[in-house]
């Protein structure tokens, strides 16, 4: 179990409409994060992050704002860590978290948060990962922003989470039916359920993966294309700009 990553970026970019699938938490180390949606911004610098609902969705920019890189380290929260702390913490006259708050990060805080990134060397148990995350989010709860679990996956999340273990694997209705023991017929009226498009939402896994690797990983573009189901360079760049507005090349970088 690995609960956060770290985040470069060597010049300023803006991701379109990014949708949040787990609550996170992203503590600015240099330059600043911004967040954009209808009628709201967020804005946070060195010293601070933001608290993001699952859920919700931005645009996001990164900017390293006269440094030599931005950098962040992002924490995410599966629903179970937030359904424990909730039973561990009760303080009804903190009001939820909707949408995204910037924090102030004391040094408590960005101790915690610290702890849940060991060095690349260091190997730790998921079980010890697991109790530091709890512990930022302890923290946050204590100093007044309080998450909300949900209740249960719905099958567009199921299907995300599958997606996302293999987003090169070739995924059709036979092998997810498969996967879920299912009938394919099932597996179809529960996505059209939710007015769910298959091929839709394993494009979008796959964008949110690559997405993911090049912010996070020394792998190339054509690496990351091929671990993410893109046969052609050409295409996964046209579909990487098409659906986050900016060039893999300049994520990469």
């Amino acid at each position: 179990m690995n609960a956060g990553v770290r985040i470069f970026a060597a010049q300023r970019y803006r991701l379109s409409t990014l949708t949040l699938r787990s609550d996170a938490l992203i503590l600015v180390l240099r330059g600043r994060k911004s967040l954009h949606a209808p009628g709201q911004r967020f804005d946070a610098g060195p010293g601070q992050a933001v608290l993001i609902a699952r859920g919700s969705q931005w645009d996001v920019v990164n900017d390293p704002r006269g440094q030599a890189c931005y950098e962040a380290l992002v924490l995410a929260f599966d629903d179970d860590m937030v359904r424990d702390v909730e039973s561990l913490t009760h303080a009804p006259g903190n009001a939820a978290v909707v949408g995204a708050r910037v924090v102030r990060v004391d040094g408590e805080l960005d101790d915690a948060v610290r702890r849940c990134l060991p060095a690349p060397n260091v190997k730790l148990s998921d079980a010890l990962m697991r109790h530091r995350a709890k512990e930022v989010l302890l923290l946050l709860a204590e100093r007044g922003h309080r998450l909300v679990s949900t209740l249960g996956l719905d099958w567009g999340e199921r299907v995300r989470r599958l997606v996302s273990q293999r987003p090169d694997a070739d995924w059709n209705v036979a092998a997810l039916a498969d996967a879920f023991h299912l009938s394919e017929s099932t597996l179809r009226r529960r996505l059209q359920s939710e007015d769910l498009s298959l091929a839709a939402l394993v494009r979008e896994v796959r964008l949110e993966t690559a997405l993911g690797l090049l912010q996070t990983s020394a792998l190339s573009v054509g690496e990351v294309a091929q671990r993410c189901g893109w046969a052609s360079h050409s295409r996964f760049s046209a579909a990487f700009r098409a659906r986050w507005g900016v060039p893999p090349s300049v994520v990469r970088t």
